[in-house]
């Protein structure tokens, strides 16, 4: 089924085009990953699909049997109602159900309420959809349904958007096309490896922009780069485009080369040629501007060879001594020894919430532990990456942002760079210099924030989520820089990639105050914790207490709705795979019309599918029981 045609897209702000004419197709399954320079309008391009933005030019057709739901960098929401109020906001019968019902489960409210709200439930048969919500609610981690959206953090913000979209698609929708910008941002590895697995099993179209490639590489099988007024299409994986990319900018300035060649022998004719020209010079007037056209072309390849003169780093780097932090009852560390030494290129991960951003702020000494010893080396010069971003006190341009911080960069080579040559080797032109940092997409404030930290020469880099909202093109400037980079670095990250690129051995937070230092990049780390190969941390030696007497924890009892939920599930599995069994018969018999067959072939699909889904539900119910 076809589902989009965009032809002649074009879209400015200002005198500053983003892209232009433009043209593609969208088709039923198509599960594409969209790759631009930030900046270069992709986001943009997502809204004008979603009907949330108008072109300059062009036409979008998008069939009217097709819903697009999009999910946006920066979420907008009802600031003033609950989380369940933005999450569930279709007025249909079945979603006020669950609203109603998961509003009183959430709350334990009046048992009264809750048997009506089960019995509308019953009634409306909402219990297959309840259970798919619910599972989305547990897996991006969203309690506290009654609180308001405006009291969330960032990342909250960005969860319960994900599940509103989630839900959105899932109710009623037979034809979608799911547009993402930055899906993974403010996801733990957890979250992301499980929205990987929803996707494999969802059958839905797909348009996102993401910088986790592990993520695009497990949920995309198309790779469209945006450059200008052209559109690459590369099939297959991350890897696979990387290389096309390579031989096309190999190819273009082979075919650069020739036209040069071609250029200077058709200048020379063109100075001999007398004014009046014959109808047959005329034609190769033409084609000699075309031919200077194609020779003047040039080709940006965005790579960063920076050999940076990096501030001396001494024997003693940071020493942490019994380190110990806790917020009320939270324990964050617990008796954290650690000693750094030069050139070490740590990873750090783990849930959100486990303690990672204090750890590295108490590193910094922006905090302080509640006990313990931090002692930093007189010659650590920290560059500190945050999450939070760039503050300016006020608007600026970028080029006057720089040279507040410094006129000139010292190279190793003992000459320096200019805050204007530092800049454009970060991807920012000329005429993006003088542009004011309030009119930067947020991956060039982004970009603007890392090249300001680097431009002040740290030899010791802590990087907290560097990858969120970065460009993969600048990813891969960055990840080449770093690699290259000869002091310490620290980095927090949920991207699998650029950990495994970057790191030799990871800081994993399994909270309650504890810390694995595994030696291995993330991806050999998970490969070990799913085999259940991971030792057991020791624990510290302490004086064993007298046994106590004290009662067993009582098991957790099944709720009203889980009871019945697992006895309906034992039913629906028995006749499930008694319809399965009828269908694999009916196939088998050599009797059956080749028109059912057609039919019955499509449906043993669907209830194999419903039987494995009941089946692994069935498993965690009986868990519990």
């Amino acid at each position: 089924m076809h589902y989009v045609s965009v032809e002649g897209l074009t879209k400015s702000y200002g005198i500053q085009p983003l892209f232009s004419n433009i043209s593609f197709n969208i088709e039923e399954g198509d599960k594409i990953a969209l790759i631009a320079r930030n900046g270069t309008g992709k986001s943009t391009l997502l809204r004008i699909l979603a009907g949330k933005e108008n072109a300059d030019e062009g036409k979008v057709w998008i069939n009217k049997d097709v819903d697009v739901v999009l999910l946006e960098q920066e979420p907008s929401f009802v600031e003033e109602k609950s989380v369940l109020d933005n999450i569930f906001f279709h007025n249909h019968p079945i979603i006020n159900a669950i609203k109603e019902y998961e509003l009183l489960e959430d709350e334990n409210g009046d048992p009264e309420k809750l048997s009506e709200a089960i019995m509308k439930m019953d009634d409306l048969g909402a219990w297959d959809f309840d259970a798919k919500v619910k599972q989305v609610l547990d897996k991006l981690n969203i309690h506290h349904l009654q609180q308001p959206v405006k009291n969330l953090s960032g990342g909250q913000r960005k969860r319960v958007a994900l599940a509103k979209t989630l839900i959105d698609i899932g109710f009623e929708h037979k034809h979608v096309l799911l547009i993402m910008d930055e899906p993974t941002n403010h996801l733990d590895v957890e979250m992301v490896e499980w929205l990987e697995h929803y996707f494999d099993k969802e059958n839905v179209t797909l348009l996102l922009v993401t910088h986790d490639r592990y993520f695009l590489d497990a949920t995309c099988n198309e790779i469209w780069e945006m450059e200008g007024s052209n559109i690459y299409v590369h099939k297959g994986d991350y890897q696979n485009y990387l290389e096309k990319k390579a031989a096309r900018i190999e190819s273009d300035f082979a075919s650069i080369d020739k036209a040069k060649n071609t250029y200077r022998k058709e200048l020379e004719w063109m100075r001999k040629q007398p004014k009046a020209r014959t109808t047959k010079s005329k034609s190769r007037q033409d084609n000699f501007y075309d031919v200077e056209k194609k020779a003047k072309q040039q080709i940006v390849d965005e790579q960063v060879q920076l050999n940076m003169k990096m501030n001396r780093l001494g024997g003693k780097i940071a020493e942490l001594k019994k380190l110990y932090k806790s917020y009320g009852e939270k324990i964050l560390l617990k008796g954290f020894d650690y000693t750094f030494k030069k050139g070490e290129r740590i990873g750090v991960a783990g849930k959100n919430g486990a303690g990672k951003s204090t750890f590295i702020n108490i590193l910094q000494g922006i905090e302080q532990p509640d006990s313990g010893k931090v002692n930093i080396g007189d010659t650590v010069v920290f560059g500190n990456y945050s999450q939070q971003g760039l503050v300016v006190k006020e608007d600026m341009r970028v080029i006057e942002f720089v040279k507040n911080i410094a006129e000139h960069f010292p190279l190793a080579s003992g000459g320096s760079l200019s805050a204007a040559q530092f800049l454009q080797l970060f991807l920012f032109d000329p005429d993006k210099q003088y542009t004011y940092i309030s009119k930067l997409s947020g991956g060039e404030r982004r970009r603007l924030h890392l090249l300001s930290i680097l431009f002040r020469n740290p030899n010791f880099l802590i990087l907290d989520e560097p990858t969120n909202d970065l460009d993969l093109p600048t990813l891969g400037v960055l990840e080449n820089f770093l690699s290259e980079f000869p002091g310490c670095l620290l980095i927090v990250s949920h991207d699998r990639y650029f950990m495994d690129r970057l790191v030799d051995h990871l800081f994993i937070f399994e909270g309650d105050g504890v810390i694995r230092d595994f030696p291995g990049n993330y991806t050999q780390y998970r490969t070990e914790q799913m085999r259940g190969e991971l030792k057991p941390l020791p624990t510290e030696q302490k004086p064993e207490p007298k046994p106590v007497a004290t009662a067993p924890a009582p098991k957790r009892q099944f709720s009203y709705k889980e009871k019945r939920e697992f006895d309906l599930l034992e039913k629906e599995i028995a006749d499930l795979t008694k319809e399965k069994e009828t269908i694999a018969a009916k196939l088998n018999s050599s009797d059956t019309p080749f028109d059912e067959l057609q039919k019955i072939s499509n449906r043993i699909g669907e209830v194999t599918k419903q039987l494995d889904e009941k089946e692994l539900r069935w498993l965690e119910l009986s868990e519990l029981q």
